[in-house]
């Protein structure tokens, strides 16, 4: 029996690459059907190279990180980020299927797309594929629907490469789908190393099934390349600050020099986050060590070779060194955004006309912090598929909302890794705000900007839910019962904006009020209650025993 277990594994692995190519046989025509608006299955040859192509992606870095013998990897793992690329995918069809008869009949929507900046850069890559022009001019001639050239690179080699005579946006989504995935596998990893088991696998699933994610990572854009990238850079540190090993710095540094073709600025914030992060790990040690700092110089000159290069293309007149390139990036971005959120939103029109202008980017960055809004999504009188996409993310955003509030509170008294999730808490706050700052609270950008670090962000939500766990500390869910009583004081205010009922509070400044005080008070009435529980006990262990 021991002599044929061999064997037996042999024909286990054998019968498992016959299935898994039935399923991409199968695939591959039924995205080809689905592409030709189910009349034929011509292309399927085509789906077949690229689903092989997603597939050795993912089976590339499962082979890579398994290599790490710090840990073993759960077969569950697997299997999840499978699901997650099926259902970022299966996300995609539905985009590409349903919208052109379930949307509003725009152009974007006609040609099966989610989002406008995707169909504008998609349809020029397209283009470019078709012509024949070198793929490098992606960098220069299309600043108008992608300003760094790396995701129109991208798209256009793939389209070059392995696309057909016809467009198929979907091809795309095949890409962004699996590598988006990955994220979940780079993510286990890193939360694994720093908190263990259990912080690692809630991490997991949270980032496999929340919406944003989902929704980038079934859309042409390079968000759904960057939040992998984010994830396998800060495997990479955690590597290299625990194990001492080159190949730690070969995963941080390759990742953050493919961030550069996406986006430079968010590299360039991402590089200070792992600053920050290297330093909650092991303090100033990581910074002693001669290889770890020649390869942040190495970073730091290659990103400014790069800058250099693409000056003219990033940088206004005027605008002569990397300071001032900051500075007015950060100026013109609140500018920007307040202007566009002027004209987008008439309450924030209105709130502006009445407030100071100091506090006019404060205001911004609450407002993009709570995007999307859930009452106002519940309260939508949009198209079906619309109301039902805006209420899905509102619900995952205001979910994760209150662990990564109350994560300030549980550091307060915490004592084991305290400064580990400061680092994590202070890169992710930096993250969500500097995503407010640059979209202005825009319902679309500012999630998108937002999830490209969605790694960090679901690590400190899985610690916080593990921590409150553990110490019984009762601040989460009061945290999450005061969000509920704020959002349940919006819900009839956006009634009475749009007419279906007679309220007498029409100042969002005054609802907001009366939904702090009503916190305030619901806040004092548990502390109360929590403390005469307490007396109660107390007293009931001091009073002496009855006696016979």
């Amino acid at each position: 029996m021991i002599d044929r277990l061999p064997s037996i594994g042999k024909d286990f692995r054998l019968w498992l690459f016959i299935l898994a190519g039935i399923v991409l046989i199968g695939l591959s025509i039924l995205l080809a059907w689905v592409s030709s608006d189910f009349e034929d299955i011509q292309s399927w040859g085509l789906y077949l190279l690229t689903n092989l192509f997603a597939g050795g992606i993912m089976l590339g870095g499962w082979l890579v990180v398994k290599a790490d013998k710090s840990f073993d990897l759960p077969n569950w793992l697997g299997w999840l980020m499978i699901g997650a690329a099926g259902l970022r995918l299966l996300a995609g069809v539905i985009w590409y299927a349903g919208l052109p008869s379930w949307g509003y009949g725009t152009e974007v929507e006609q040609a099966g797309y989610i989002m406008a900046d995707a169909h504008a850069r998609d349809t020029a890559a397209w283009e470019l594929a078709q012509s024949d022009k070198p793929l490098l001019t992606a960098f220069g001639e299309y600043r108008q629907v992608d300003q760094y050239g790396g995701m129109m690179y991208l798209s256009g080699l793939v389209y070059r490469y392995l696309g057909g005579v016809q467009h198929f946006p979907i091809q795309m989504s095949v890409l962004t789908a699996s590598f988006s995935a990955l994220a979940i596998l780079f993510t286990w990893a890193f939360a694994r190393r720093l908190w263990g088991e259990k912080v690692a696998l809630l991490a997991a699933w949270i980032l496999a099934l929340f919406p944003d994610a989902i929704i980038l990572g079934s859309s042409q854009m390079r968000e759904a390349f960057l939040m992998t990238l984010v994830a396998a850079a800060l495997y990479g540190l955690v590597r290299y600050i625990q194990d001492k090993t080159w190949s730690g710095l070969a995963w941080l540094v390759s990742s953050l020099l493919l961030m550069l073709p996406f986006s430079p600025p968010i590299a360039g914030i991402f590089l200070v986050m792992i600053i920050i992060i290297a330093f909650s790990v092991d303090g100033w040690q990581v910074f002693r060590q001669p290889r770890f700092l020649v390869i942040l110089a190495g970073i730091a000159l290659v990103a400014g070779l790069g800058i250099w290069f693409a000056w003219e293309r990033i940088a206004p007149e005027g605008i002569n060194n990397p300071v001032a390139l900051v500075n007015w990036w950060f100026r013109e971005s609140a500018r920007w955004q307040a202007y566009f959120v002027k004209r987008s939103s008439p309450l924030i029109r209105r709130i502006f006309n009445t407030t100071p202008d100091w506090i006019h980017t404060p205001i911004l960055l609450g407002y993009g912090v709570l995007q999307p809004f859930l009452p106002g999504a519940l309260l939508d009188q949009g198209a079906p598929i619309w109301k039902g996409i805006a209420i899905w993310r509102s619900l995952g955003w205001t979910i994760l909302l209150p662990f990564l509030l109350v994560a300030p509170i549980l550091l307060w008294g915490w004592k084991e890794k305290r400064r580990l999730a400061m680092g994590l808490l202070i890169a992710v706050w930096m993250g969500i705000l500097v995503a407010a700052l640059r979209s202005g609270g825009d319902l679309w950008d500012n999630p998108r900007y937002r999830v490209v670090f969605i790694c960090m962000q679901v690590v400190l939500v899985a610690w916080v839910w593990s921590s409150q766990r553990d110490s019984k500390n009762p601040w989460l869910w009061r945290m999450v019962i005061g969000l509920v009583i704020i959002l349940a004081w919006f819900v009839p205010w956006y009634l009475q904006r749009s007419g279906q009922i007679i309220w007498p509070i029409n100042n969002v400044f005054v609802t907001l009020g009366f939904g702090l005080a009503s916190v305030v008070i619901v806040f004092l009435w548990m502390c109360l209650r929590g403390r005469n529980r307490g007396e109660n006990v107390r007293s009931q262990m001091d009073s002496p025993a009855d006696k016979d």
